[in-house]
């Protein structure tokens, strides 16, 4: 597991959290977004990588609802928001 996400998770073996998940998926963006800039007309690419940051969103919005803090802890640890 990534470390950053590795930080988030409330336990050894937790991966399915929405601190984790979020923090995976800033990791596949990030890669996916390196990949794009050399690649351009990669459109499978950039139909994945859509697909990652919609989902993040969603994760994100759900935080933000239901646990505030956790939500204001996940975006300072990965630097997703200004």
């Amino acid at each position: 597991m990534i470390k950053k996400a590795k930080e988030l998770a409330t336990h050894e073996k937790d991966t399915g959290s929405s601190e984790v998940q979020i923090a995976l998926l800033t990791d596949k963006i990030e890669n996916l977004s390196k990949h794009m800039s050399h690649s351009k007309k990669d459109k499978h690419s950039s139909s994945g990588l859509l697909k990652a940051v919609n989902k993040r969103k969603k994760l994100l919005d759900y935080l933000k609802k239901k646990k505030i803090e956790s939500y204001k802890n996940v975006i300072s640890k990965l630097n997703i928001r200004k």
